[in-house]
């Protein structure tokens, strides 16, 4: 599982407000274009958010699922991307210090074709991929922080 960490300027619980709040994944999440739906019960474990990933026209349907949550520790999501296949993502966040979290995210591509195509090139872009993630969430945190 490729981890990727950050210290973002909020305190854990301002940082997972954000995982909670399911309809602002496509503000942080690179490659989500859009989110469709969000259900009530986000994010308790089963429930869903359904989204668009990839550039139009070529965007795919699909929908994440809660696999665990422990607020405002860890998240582990089930990231559909059929036919595409899918991945097991894990949001851990622990206290850095004074009003800052340490945040790493973890992603494995579970299913599907991405998981047999695995090679250093496709690590590269993931990892990539979720430093810019995290590089967005802390945007995101850090505001609603600093709005408080």
């Amino acid at each position: 599982m490729a981890i990727v960490e950050k210290v973002i300027d909020a305190p854990p619980q301002q940082v997972f407000d954000v995982l909670a709040d399911g309809w602002t994944y496509s503000d942080w999440v690179v490659g989500t274009a859009h989110v469709r739906g969000v259900d009530d019960s986000w994010p308790r474990p089963g429930s869903q958010l359904h989204h668009r990933a990839g550039p139009w026209p070529f965007s795919l349907q699909d929908s994440s699922t809660v696999l665990a949550c422990e607020p405002p520790r860890k998240l582990v999501l089930r990231a559909g991307l059929w036919p595409a296949g899918e991945a097991t993502v894990v949001f851990t966040l622990k206290p850095a210090g004074e009003g800052a979290t340490r945040v790493s995210i973890g992603e494995d591509f579970a299913a599907g074709p991405l998981r047999w195509v695995r090679n250093k090139l496709n690590d590269l872009v993931l990892h990539l991929r979720n430093k810019e993630t995290l590089n967005r969430l802390s945007d995101i945190a850090s505001r609603k922080k600093a709005a408080h």
